[in-house]
């Protein structure tokens, strides 16, 4: 909340002068859920109103082989607090020897937020990733840490745009199927990636914040079947970041967007 402070003037009359730490520096993000994979995604453009500040300010973090975050907002808050859940994640890897399931990622990220909600991190946070029972699973944020566990969700400056479409695509909204017939209860990973690069192909036509680069992550859980493997390394710009050879897969495509 902005505090307004009088203070005289020059002519003896009180001025209002307000002091606002935040800023909105555009850019959006979305997270899709599988049955077997997640994928998370944000463009690169960080901007503050018409100014673009920076064409390459990623969006979208990778926490462990089987969990990845994007926040939108503030950028310093949102670099600040991806420092801080990295660090707390380092904290039980060496306590535990192991990762983070992706369900306690969640109620720490809730619990860093709520913390903090007096003076709250201005950020749009979604963790997106696979949980310990091999299910893709996506979690949205709001600042101050209120959050759920959903099959799709954008935010962001374009969120009002993306949203929607997201809701008819994987929701099937307002779509009525043929006769004899029932919507998918998952898509395939081919698919969503489709949706998602028509996104924010879709974003970058209609809104000033949003362009520049695409980074898509994908996070295959453990087993998935190598059609599926062979099918995302097939795209063009995917890079692999897995660490382990019997875990969850990590990869991520980088595309470009329309610049200006």
């Amino acid at each position: 909340m902005q505090h307004p402070i009088m203070s005289p003037s020059a002519h003896g009359q009180p001025q209002q002068r307000q002091f606002n730490p935040y800023s909105e520096n555009g850019g959006t993000i979305l997270a899709i859920a599988g049955a077997n994979f997640s994928v998370i995604a944000g463009d690169t453009r960080q901007s503050e109103g018409y100014s673009i500040q920076t064409r390459y300010a990623p969006k979208v973090f990778r926490l462990t082989d089987k969990a990845v975050l994007a926040t939108n907002g503030f950028a310093a808050d949102g670099n600040m607090f991806v420092k801080k859940v990295r660090q707390r994640l380092e904290w039980y890897r060496h306590a535990h020897a192991k990762d983070m399931p992706l369900r306690a990622i969640a109620r720490l990220i809730q619990t860093m937020l709520y913390a903090r909600r007096f003076f709250p991190y201005y950020v749009y946070n979604i963790l997106g990733g696979i949980e310990e029972d091999g299910s893709g699973a996506v979690y949205s944020f709001d600042p101050v840490g209120s959050y759920e566990r959903e099959a799709c969700r954008a935010a962001g400056a374009a969120s009002s745009l993306v949203q929607p479409f997201l809701d008819n695509q994987i929701y099937f909204r307002n779509q009525t199927p043929a006769p004899g017939t029932s919507h998918p209860t998952h898509l395939p990973l081919s698919h969503v990636l489709s949706l998602v690069i028509d996104s924010f192909t879709s974003a970058t036509e209609r809104h000033i914040e949003v362009g520049d680069g695409l980074e898509m992550y994908v996070v295959l859980a453990k087993g998935t079947s190598d059609v599926q493997a062979q099918d995302l390394q097939s795209i063009r710009g995917v890079t692999e970041l897995t660490t382990n050879d019997d875990g969850e897969r990590l990869f991520v495509v980088r595309r470009d967007l329309k610049r200006d």
